[in-house]
């Protein structure tokens, strides 16, 4: 039996809470230094910020919607030792306000990367299957180095220096499909995304759209690759039952994030084990809109994975697909093979 290589999660990813202040502050407390900064206000309507190391402090993309990047002087201004650093701006500062931040630990630094047609610039952990890809747009189909190692089985990029829609590559809809993670659609089916093509152990393919790959356009991507007790990344599909689907993750998730993905149109949930750190009270964030968090609890988090306990269409549609993205707290066995205790 294979066991995790990571025995300690938060030394790659943790979910953080603080409140905001309007001044400047420092969030600290992490065990590493974030190469990544994913920021929400749980009070209040403000966007979801993304910040990362590779294109620099102050440098913000919003997911819930398609805007170009923009330069926030006073959102992250620098990443630490331990944590980061956020100015007075009220989408990751306002007076009061309860925010939680998801943050991911990369390579470090950014090196040069040619094991694409277009060269990249790349922060990549192949520990944790994580990195962050920054490359210029060509127009034409095109491949592009992310450091992994092993095939990624999630590729999200956004284009900065225009309005595009943030397109995710995600093995379970296929290299034909690009889903949105700034709406709820189910994405769009075009050869334009990926040229049909999956991600190799080096590369990750582009065609000819601009949101993924436009004449010289600056791109960033956040490629996931699977690590056995840390991540995983699959589909479920609903029973419209309260005592709905359990879905086997081989770890206590630290972030679960779902979406339909097969119909309809439906909103990317986030559930987390800090802003309430209990059943019950696993409550709703969304990656594709403003909205404050939401006082209603769709599933339970387990020391193996997680169960939906709602009939609802966001989580568990009876015969409907979902897709999942989830990071671990605890793995549900650790590299001794010693199992970990249940929540």
């Amino acid at each position: 039996m294979a066991y995790t290589t990571i025995d300690k999660p938060s030394d790659y990813f943790e979910a953080k809470l603080y409140t905001g202040n309007e001044s400047n502050l420092n969030i600290t407390g992490l065990d590493f230094a974030p190469n990544l900064v994913w920021i929400k206000d749980r009070t209040t309507d403000h966007s979801n910020c993304f910040y990362d190391s590779v294109r620099g402090v102050q440098k913000r993309l919003q997911s819930n919607n398609n805007e170009a990047e923009g330069t926030d002087a006073q959102g992250v201004t620098a990443f630490n030792s331990d944590g980061f650093t956020i100015g007075n701006s009220s989408s990751v500062n306002q007076n009061n306000d309860s925010f939680v931040s998801w943050n991911w630990l990369g390579g470090g630094s950014a090196s040069s990367n040619s094991n694409g047609s277009i060269s990249s610039s790349v922060s990549a952990s192949s520990t944790s299957g994580f990195s962050i890809v920054s490359y210029t747009g060509t127009g034409s189909a095109a491949t592009v180095g992310h450091g992994l190692g092993v095939v990624p089985k999630i590729v999200l990029v956004k284009r900065r220096s225009q309005a595009s829609n943030w397109c995710m590559y995600n093995v379970n809809v296929g290299n034909t499909k690009a889903l949105y993670l700034n709406n709820n659609t189910v994405g769009a089916t075009s050869t334009t995304f990926w040229n049909d093509t999956t991600p190799t152990s080096s590369v990750f393919t582009v065609g000819s759209d601009a949101a993924t790959n436009g004449s010289s356009d600056t791109q960033i991507a956040f490629c996931f690759s699977e690590v056995k007790g840390f991540s995983k990344f699959g589909k479920y599909t609903g029973n419209g039952n309260a005592d709905g689907t359990f879905v086997y993750t081989g770890f206590k998730p630290a972030m679960v994030i779902c979406k339909k993905a097969d119909s309809d149109t439906n909103d990317w949930f986030l559930m987390d084990n800090k802003r309430n750190g209990f059943n019950g009270q696993n409550y709703n964030l969304e990656a594709n809109t403003n909205e404050a968090e939401q006082s209603n609890s769709d599933i339970d988090i387990l020391s193996n994975g997680f169960k939906t306990r709602s009939s609802g269409n966001g989580h568990n549609t009876n015969g409907h697909g979902y897709i999942y993205m989830a990071f671990a707290e605890n793995p549900f066995v650790t590299s001794t093979g010693i199992p970990t205790t249940a929540r």
